[in-house]
Parts: C-alpha cells; structure tokens; sequence
C-alpha cells in the first residue's frame, strides 16, 4: 500500500481563495507538480535535481 502525496501550496498564492497557484510534492524520487485549480488534472513530474535546477531559474526572474 503506497502513502498518499501530500501537496504543498505556495504562502504566494494569490488573492480570495488563494487557488491560483501550483502545488508541489515530494514522490520520491521526484517532485510532482499540479495545478491548484484543477488538481484532479494532468501531474508533471521532475527529477529533484532538475527541479532544483528549475526552482533556482524560477527564484532569478
């Protein structure tokens, strides 16, 4: 039996109900990445190095 991911919000996520962000997660051996608004859609997936990679671009803009 595999455990459920558990998602994070971003603090950064927007006025009113503050869905209009992505959410992260750990799944091991990557990090998964979804939409807040539509969660039940497509799920990215990313090596944690490359998402690492990703994040640091991310936080320069």
């Amino acid at each position: 039996m595999s455990t459920p991911i558990q998602w994070r919000k971003s603090s950064c996520s927007g006025g009113g109900e503050g869905n209009a962000c992505v959410e992260v997660a750990l799944d091991h051996p990557h990090i998964a990445v979804r939409d807040s608004k539509t969660p039940t859609r497509a799920v990215l997936t990313f090596p944690t190095p490359a998402f690492a990679t990703l994040f640091r671009a991310l936080q320069a803009v």
